[in-house]
């Protein structure tokens, strides 16, 4: 919320097409070129600037009046630009033969090229080249704002000249304030003083944050039209990254009424916001040569990263302070005591970082204050309002009657406050009050006059002495670092809620407070799966021969993601046995030969961060394996031992024998690099293959702090093909007896086409796909399926009516899901299985086949 109400929106400045203004000062003369360099537009002092005989005709090649090396030059700038902002300057050149030098400044316009130029002063030149070491060195030692924007007025007043030479800064409500001045002694000071937002309007503002530097050399001098004011497509020529545009009327008057005869503004900008000015006033003309002019740009640009480095060490004291905020907040509240209970604590904590005059909470319902603070009844009338305001965003204002009118009722107690949420629904506060100040704002005349309502013509205001305002019923107004240590008492406050020892308060915190950041986590590691199942497709195409082939190497790295996923996943993102991870992949190809595969050493737990990068490891492995080495025929075995060394670090030594002889690859293909360097690269560890004529052997080594250990292993013959406590149930029909007509329910349009496509690919003459329970129902009634795969959650329903009524017509059917605990409920449903997702033709084929289904 804002601390300031605007009561009009509109300026007269705001009305006036300042950058479409078709005129410019004399000071300086403008062509306008097509992109073959014909003239489009050109000022009508062309001639007098450049010293021709007539004035250059508009459709005329602009060759004909320029010099050739001039339009080199000019070109030269135009191939260096990068952006369409930029403004490229060439100081000295000599424009036509035996003329006179001139500074130029070249930039691009919608489609054209805009040439400006000016007398060069060619005798101080090199004196202005020099200022800026020395200028720019004086800024380098000062790390205070107050000080650095003195520092930087006299450093700009003693450089060009000017009788004033003020720092204006913006504040949250866009008035803006001088905070620093140099000025000829007899000058009535502006320091202090307050400007209405009105007197810099919002297109001027905008146009400051593109083109930072304006001057006008002489209020009274007559503006130089731009002929012809509009194009053949009767569009005028936009001006806003010009040097010489001329100035609105309406600046022309505003700047003669401060008694202010030329004027040279320099944009503050961070971040893209515009922070404030560096703004220099002059009693009589006057027009700095270009070069000093660009010299004073450059130290604006020091002067903002300067600016930056003492806002950026600000934020990092505030981030201290916060942070010793947040350990003494944790620290107090560690014993489980509700925030409520706590109240008196947090507001004398509190207290130390934000001054105020009292603080309630609100929470589960309950109110509870302190010190100046409206009472329950008063607090429960604004919270709709404030219950209406955008989540986890606080609320700040020093005169909340302004925003929600039911504060009114308090605001002799307690006019301004900030609102920290601290929950999501229902919406729990943390409020600290002010009460209301009779305050004196000095401005720089009646702000008032600097506004008129649409349909009214402004007249400047003609009176810029200190103008002293007593505004009443507010508070004195919260600032930007108050505000930033709120927003980390509101994410702490959060943590402290999260940790209650009262369980039902904690779930339903997490499931409010925390939803926002679980979103944004979920975002986060949808994104890296979504970015890695990416670079797998990308880097596993060179692989394949067929599409087949390609659509085989790559569903099945993603089912070894997806198998891993599910054994981290399985306890809450917890660490998962190493050997679940072998069985998984390698039971997939064993089936019933499980005595060919050895396990034995010490089992460990797999940290989720390494479980998916061995998960990829060991896919390769035995892929390569049941490819070309000993799991390829019927002869071959495996080998895994497992151990830790005296640093705890697990040793895998994995041994192949039996199969064909091995021959070292003649290249490396993704899954070779899969296995030779995942491991070094993601987890710091070793990875040593050794293609023997034996068979493979390969050694890793996986760091410490990735594992943890559990009880060693008894060594088996085999393997039990799943991870955990999985089941596998058989599906009666086999390849033989596919069932002729299959109905599919899923609400995923491209899972639904997928499955469907993999149906028919294995023989299925019909498949009928739905995607809700009205759907699926109608179709049963219009032709009985002999099968069905059913998700279970679609979307804002679920498939249980499906279910049933697939049961009660004894159609067998399986249940396609993503979630874990579905397990329990296949018999209960009464499916014949349990499909977990993500799935693809290999395993409804098993469904489809006498095999067996996870």
């Amino acid at each position: 919320m804002s601390t300031l109400t605007t009561k009009h929106e509109l300026t007269e400045c705001d009305r006036e097409p300042i950058h479409h203004i078709a005129a410019i000062q004399g000071f300086g003369g403008l062509f306008a070129l097509t992109g073959d360099w014909v003239i489009a537009h050109r000022s009508t002092n062309c001639a007098e600037i450049l010293g021709l005989e007539e004035l250059p005709d508009v459709g005329d090649p602009v060759s004909e009046y320029l010099a050739p090396f001039a339009l080199v030059a000019f070109k030269d700038a135009l191939s260096r630009m990068s952006e369409d902002v930029t403004v490229e300057r060439i100081f000295g050149l000599r424009l036509t033969h035996g003329g006179d030098l001139f500074d130029c400044a070249i930039h691009r316009s919608d489609r054209k090229v805009v040439i400006e130029f000016e007398p060069h002063a060619q005798d101080e030149y090199a004196d202005h080249l020099a200022l800026i070491g020395p200028v720019l060195s004086q800024l380098e030692p000062v790390r205070d704002l107050s000080a650095l924007c003195k520092k930087a007025a006299k450093l700009v007043r003693n450089m060009l000249g000017y009788d004033r030479v003020m720092i204006y800064r913006f504040h949250r409500d866009e008035s803006g304030e001088v905070i620093a001045e140099e000025r000829r002694e007899d000058l009535e000071p502006y320091l202090g003083l307050r400007y209405p937002r009105a007197d810099i309007p919002q297109q001027a503002r905008e146009l400051f944050c593109r083109n930072r530097f304006r001057i006008i050399a002489d209020m009274d001098a007559e503006p130089v039209p731009i002929e012809p004011a509009r194009s053949m497509n009767d569009q005028p020529l936009d001006l806003s990254m010009s040097v010489l545009r001329s100035h609105s009327l309406m600046h022309v008057k505003y700047m003669r009424n401060m008694g202010v005869q030329a004027s040279l503004a320099i944009a503050i900008v961070r971040h893209g916001r515009l922070w404030g000015l560096i703004s220099c006033h002059h009693n009589t003309p006057k027009l700095p040569p270009y070069s000093l002019r660009t010299v004073a740009e450059m130290f604006s640009q020091m002067f903002s990263l300067m600016l930056d480095r003492i806002l950026m060490d600000r934020s990092e004291q505030l981030r201290t302070r916060g942070q010793h905020l947040h350990d003494q907040l944790m620290l107090r509240l560690a014993g489980g005591t509700s925030l409520s209970e706590s109240l008196p604590m947090l507001d004398e904590i509190l207290q130390e970082v934000i001054p105020h005059d009292g603080a309630s909470v609100f929470i589960e319902g309950k109110y509870r204050s302190r010190g100046e603070a409206p009472g329950e009844d008063e607090f429960t009338a604004i919270s709709p309002a404030l219950g209406s305001a955008p989540i986890s965003t606080i609320i700040a204002s020093s005169q909340l009657s302004e925003q929600i009118p039911a504060a009114g009722k308090f605001a002799e107690v307690a006019a301004g406050a900030i609102v920290l949420p601290i929950s999501r629904s229902p919406r729990d506060y943390l409020v600290l009050w002010r009460k209301p100040l009779i305050q004196k704002v000095k401005w720089a005349g009646d702000p008032e006059k600097a506004i008129v309502p649409a349909g009214e013509r402004l007249q400047p205001r003609s009176s810029f002495a200190a103008w002293e305002q007593a505004i009443e019923g507010r508070c004195e107004e919260w600032t930007e670092d108050e505000l930033q240590i709120a927003e980390g008492i509101r994410v702490t406050l959060l943590e402290v809620i999260l940790r209650m020892t009262d369980e039902t308060a904690r779930e339903r915190a997490r499931a409010q407070e925390q939803q926002e950041l679980l979103i944004a986590e979920l975002n986060h590691r949808v994104r890296n799966i979504l970015n890695l199942i990416r670079s797998l497709v990308s880097q596993s195409q060179d692989e394949a021969m067929s599409v087949a082939e390609f659509t085989k190497i790559i569903g099945g790295r993603i089912s070894a993601l997806a198998s891993a996923h599910d054994n981290i996943t399985r306890e809450n993102w917890s660490p998962a046995p190493l050997s679940n991870l072998f069985e998984t992949e390698i039971g997939a190809y064993l089936n019933e030969k499980k005595e060919r595969f050895q396990i034995d050493g010490q089992d460990v737990l797999i940290r989720p961060e390494a479980y998916t990068v061995l998960a990829l490891v060991v896919h390769e492995l035995v892929t390569n394996s049941a490819k070309y080495g000993s799991l390829c025929d019927r002869s071959g075995s495996l080998s895994v031992n497992l151990s830790t060394n005296q640093f705890g670090d697990l040793s895998i030594k994995w041994r192949e024998r039996g199969g064909p002889p091995v021959k070292p690859p003649t290249r490396r293909g993704f899954g070779s690099t899969i296995i030779e360097r995942s491991i070094p690269y993601e987890l710091k560890g070793d990875a040593i293959l050794r293609f023997k004529l034996t068979g493979l052997e390969a050694d890793f080594t996986i760091p410490q702090r990735f594992i943890e250990i559990l009880p060693t292993l008894e060594s088996s013959s085999g393997a039990d093909n799943g991870a955990g406590d999985s089941e596998y149930i058989t599906v009666e029909f086999d390849g033989a007896m596919l069932p002729e007509h299959v109905l599919v329910v899923e609400d995923s349009m491209i899972i639904a086409l997928d499955t469907e496509e993999n149906l028919k690919r294995l023989g299925v003459k019909s498949v009928s796909v739905e995607s809700s329970v009205e759907g699926a129902l109608s179709s049963i009634g219009d032709r009985l399926p002999d099968f069905a795969i059913i998700d279970f959650n679609l979307g804002s329903e679920s498939s249980e009516p499906v279910a049933k009524e697939l049961e009660r017509l004894g159609v067998r059917f399986v249940l396609a899901t993503g979630y874990a605990e579905m397990a329990d409920q296949i018999e209960q449903l009464g499916a014949s299985a349990l499909l977990r997702k993500p799935y693809g033709r290999s395993e409804i084929e098993e469904l489809l086949s006498a095999g067996t289904v996870q």
